[in-house]
């Protein structure tokens, strides 16, 4: 059997493969992923991502299945709680963040019918596509994610800086940035 070809960030490590060939890069319309998404993107600032992989579980078990409607209302006792979860990330300001996310994005949700709407209008609805050759190619940073962050931080989203947004906008397939000889690519 032919191994696959694959970006070289990902190989070698089956949690981060397996993620690779399944989710990074692949367009998310539905609101209860794309927030997900987001929280994981937000703890992960500072981080690297197979640390936020390695916990994804045990966030969707302290997140309630990362539902925004049950975050947006965590109150202080259960934010003291997830501060007692060595399952997770123990940042109060990121764990604070999510919840003023959660809220956040439900306001967006009121405003434009959907987070989907808001987030997947900045790029008219199609993923751009990019052709990096090779990994050094592929940028942390673009317009397109300043312009977003610009727009989420004026909506009061917090920990959504361009490098953060960036990455979000990768794991939820609004940019395909496989390399050229990845499996993915074509």
């Amino acid at each position: 059997m032919e191994e696959k070809i694959r970006c070289k960030w990902c190989v070698g490590i089956d949690i981060y493969e397996k993620y690779h060939d399944d989710e990074w890069g692949v367009p998310v319309y539905d609101d209860q992923k794309l927030f997900e998404f987001l929280i994981l993107e937000t703890f992960q600032a500072g981080l690297s991502w197979i640390t936020i992989l390695k916990k994804r579980e045990n966030f969707r078990l302290a997140f309630d299945d990362f539902n925004y409607s049950k975050v947006a209302l965590y109150s202080e006792d259960k934010i003291q709680e997830l501060m007692q979860n060595a399952g997770i990330i123990r940042n109060q300001l990121k764990i604070r963040s999510a919840v003023s996310n959660a809220i956040s994005f439900m306001k967006i949700q009121e405003e434009f019918g959907s987070f989907s709407k808001y987030i997947w209008g900045f790029v008219d609805g199609k993923p751009v596509i990019n052709y990096p050759k090779i990994m050094k190619e592929v940028q942390a940073t673009s317009p397109l994610s300043d312009a977003i962050s610009k727009d989420l931080k004026k909506k009061g989203f917090k920990f959504v800086g361009s490098t953060v947004v960036y990455a979000h906008l990768q794991a939820t397939g609004m940019v395909n940035d496989h390399v050229e000889d990845c499996w993915k690519r074509s």
